[in-house]
């Protein structure tokens, strides 16, 4: 083997430590976007649990394949069934609004 040839293996081997001497097991940096929002999450203070979501104020009841008329956090296919459910009182009708479920309510 010439001594040109052992520079090369010997400046190989040189590199392959040097990349892998950088590991980072004794930092504290996060190493995935899911650590890095955890630890987010914990420093501003939030009080629900990691991974947790918020969706809004009410969540289905009925038949979800067919919600398309909510009222009192629950879902009907026709909207006379979403106004029987409302039980609105002689002055008031039933009246909806929005779309996908639209919201029915007495005014």
């Amino acid at each position: 083997m010439s001594l040109r040839s052992c520079r090369h293996v010997l400046a190989f081997v040189a590199a392959v430590l040097v990349a892998c001497g950088g590991s980072t097991k004794g930092s504290d940096e996060p190493q995935t976007a899911k650590e890095k929002l955890a630890r987010e999450e914990k420093a501003s203070g939030d009080d629900k649990p990691t991974g947790s979501k918020s969706w809004g104020g009410w969540r289905y009841k009925g038949d979800r394949n067919a919600c398309f008329f909510e009222t009192n956090g629950r879902c009907f296919k026709t909207e006379n069934a979403a106004c029987q459910a409302a039980r609105c009182a002689k002055p008031k009708k039933c009246s909806t609004t929005g779309a996908a479920p639209a919201q029915v309510t007495c005014k």
